[in-house]
């Protein structure tokens, strides 16, 4: 089941699920469905839409066969198709995960007379698991490829109420899925966290809090292996169509590690969501302030150069109509320098007036790494961009595609720029940053929806520095 090369993976966003994975996903959805015993029988259909060679159906299909070991075999099999489906558009997947699934079935055959033994049935068949006319499951479980898809201005259509800009196919797999469930009805994905976050599946965060609320999510750690080329966080999500008070939050390596307990995130917005036990405090108490730094009156946005598409433009040296670019790597230590690995690539020629318009920075900001390293210890690293320090770089700057700008959308906002420059170089809002994402990329929308306390409180913190900033920030967050 894992034979695919990285490069098939990459290609085609189909990533296999390891057994473990498959295990312990299996695991989070029985803990949803409240067994406590070892063996149950399903409970109604449960539908895998994207397959693959049934990994994700193994778990399930051993539990069933053993809770009805004392059952009639013939019978057993004969009524499995009505329990266990398996999608997948791939043929030769279908026919591969049928296979492995009929050896799960072989013991029960067994106990069927010779004389009354019928062919297996397969629980895998080719099709298209995002069809709508498909009949409700009570449970369904994927593992879905991953990555943008083209949709026709039908399927926009269709799904206008989960996406938002480019539509990414896991995403779609999600909100059928969460559609589809029975009264009760369990959704268990092992899917990137970027659901949880990002501007482009706010839409879904949405519709899946109305629809089936978060019960409980366990982020993978080691991804290695099956999932080599993922760039983003993976984990293991499950919802459900009840109402419920906690969700539960956890880790995974080679076991389960509990993390924390929380209430269900809810809307549209970026889900807090710790990844540490010492950040769960943290994020229940950011998840309950009453702003955001766009609502203390700071717009976020994204460098507007991408290099590759200038490169043309781009010159080591000064000259007519050139503006100096600054680049992730000139924010440092709280200041904004140039660093000479960048000095080949300074400035940029600007075209005429609408270019200049559109890529130049000709007022004081706050500057902030938008992709930071994995080994980085800081996933929020800023810089105010000073009235002075913009002089000295020509009254202009063009700002690159992997550095955020944050500037002030109201003529007095709530913090000043030097403070919010201070502030976001907290240790704690950097806690709450890796609530919000656990990627080593800091997106514009992730960044204007920081969790922020009451007017008040930002006002008592003009003017401090160092220590006795920090220890501020860290009461607002209820951390001792």
């Amino acid at each position: 089941m894992q034979t695919l090369s990285p490069s098939s993976r990459a290609q085609h966003g189909q990533h296999y699920t390891p057994a473990d994975l498959a295990d312990h996903l299996w695991l989070q959805t029985r803990v949803a469905l409240g067994w406590n015993s070892e063996d149950h029988r399903l409970p109604g259909l449960l539908r895998d839409p994207a397959a693959g060679s049934g990994a994700l159906l193994l778990p399930p299909l051993r539990e069933h066969l053993r809770a009805a070991a004392s059952d009639d075999a013939a019978l057993t099999l004969a009524a499995l198709p009505q329990m266990i489906e398996g999608i997948d558009q791939d043929g030769y997947a279908a026919w591969v995960g049928s296979v492995i699934l009929a050896a799960e079935m072989l013991p029960t055959l067994a106990r069927v007379p010779a004389k009354n033994r019928r062919p297996l049935p397969a629980l895998v068949r080719q099709g298209d698991g995002l069809d709508p006319k498909l009949s409700p499951a009570a449970i369904a479980i994927m593992n879905p490829p991953y990555g943008r898809v083209s949709l026709d201005a039908s399927s926009r259509e269709q799904y206008a109420h989960v996406i938002y800009g480019h539509a990414n196919i896991y995403g779609l797999f999600m909100a059928e899925g969460a559609r589809n469930l029975t009264i009760d009805g369990v959704l268990s994905a092992l899917v990137p966290t970027s659901f949880a976050a990002g501007l482009y599946q706010h839409r879904l965060r949405g519709y899946l809090s109305e629809q089936a609320p978060l019960r409980s999510v366990t982020f993978v750690q080691d991804r290695s292996g099956s999932f080599t080329g993922v760039l983003q966080e993976t984990c293991m999500a499950v919802f459900q169509r009840r109402r419920h008070r906690k969700a539960t939050v956890a880790r995974v390596n080679i076991r389960i590690e509990s993390v924390a307990s929380i209430v269900p995130p809810h809307g549209a917005g970026p889900w807090l969501i710790p990844r540490d036990p010492a950040d769960a405090t943290i994020a229940a108490a950011a998840a309950q302030l009453p702003l955001s730094l766009s609502a203390a009156g700071y717009h976020a946005s994204t460098g507007p150069l991408v290099w590759n598409r200038r490169r043309d433009d781009i010159y080591a040296r000064p000259g007519k109509a050139r503006r100096v670019i600054l680049w992730g790597a000139d924010i440092d230590g709280g200041e904004v320098r140039r660093d000479i690995s960048r000095n080949a690539q300074r400035y940029l020629a600007i075209r005429d007036d609408r270019d200049a318009a559109v890529m130049t920075l000709t007022e004081p900001a706050v500057l902030v790494q938008r992709t930071t390293a994995p080994e980085q210890t800081r996933r929020l690293v800023p810089a105010e961009l000073t009235p002075e320090k913009l002089q000295e770089l020509g009254g202009s700057v063009v700002i690159e595609n992997h550095v955020n700008v944050l500037r002030p959308t109201m003529l007095v906002p709530l913090l000043s720029r030097a403070t919010v420059a201070r502030v976001l170089a907290t240790r704690t809002l950097d806690r709450v940053m890796r609530c919000l994402s656990g990627t080593v990329a800091v997106s514009s929308y992730e960044l204007a929806a920081l969790p922020l306390p009451a007017a008040e409180v930002l006002a008592s913190w003009e003017g401090l520095v160092g220590e006795e900033l920090e220890l501020a920030v860290a009461k607002a967050y209820r951390l001792s």
